[in-house]
């Protein structure tokens, strides 16, 4: 037997798949209600299915955007993504994760340019803003977006793609001082996203 919270959740989900799928067949979206404050759940509710979120938004890569060297591994930023989703990967149909931040996905190309395997991993890579608050790999969201896993050696002449995602909030994708911080042996290594 479920409980009553569970039933009004359900039921206000399944509204607001019913919504969402009137809004796609053409129909206008209804007005939202005056001075009420929805429950977060309702709100996250919404950006799952799609309503109130602007989707998934490209974001300029910076204007400088050189290769950086960690060790002896060379890496690019190639893109940059914002959303209020992640949808799972192969594999994971019917997965998803969404929130009210944003996840922000980095994609980056990476190659060993030593004569030597080059050990690092990406386990504390994070993200900061100009303000210095400091975001991790949203490890949840890897997983369920099919990322492929993040590798602790890189073989001589490895080069490898790279998806990274983490949760931000709206205003740090915004923020020109954002970083992508990898550390090396030598310390942390900046790339700059904005």
């Amino acid at each position: 037997m479920s409980e009553p919270g569970q039933e009004a959740d359900a039921r206000t989900l399944q509204k607001l798949r019913a919504e969402a799928d009137r809004v796609k067949q053409g129909g206008a979206p209804s007005a939202p209600r005056e001075a009420a404050r929805e429950p977060e759940e309702s709100r996250l509710a919404g950006l799952a299915a799609g309503i109130g979120s602007e989707g998934t938004r490209k974001l300029r890569l910076p204007e400088r955007n050189d290769t950086v060297h960690v060790d002896t591994v060379a890496m690019k930023v190639t893109g940059l993504e914002a959303s209020h989703s992640v949808k799972g990967g192969s594999g994971k149909v019917g997965l998803g994760l969404t929130t009210e931040e944003l996840f922000l996905r980095v994609e980056l190309i990476t190659q060993n340019v030593g004569p030597a395997p080059a050990p690092l991993s990406l386990d504390g890579v994070k993200v900061t803003d100009a303000k210095g608050q400091a975001y991790p790999l949203a490890r949840d969201a890897q997983a369920v977006a099919g990322t492929k896993p993040l590798p602790t050696t890189w073989a001589p002449e490895q080069r490898m793609e790279l998806v990274l995602l983490f949760e931000v909030p709206p205003e740090a994708v915004q923020d020109d001082g954002l970083e992508l911080v990898v550390k090396g042996s030598g310390g942390d290594v900046r790339i700059p996203l904005r």
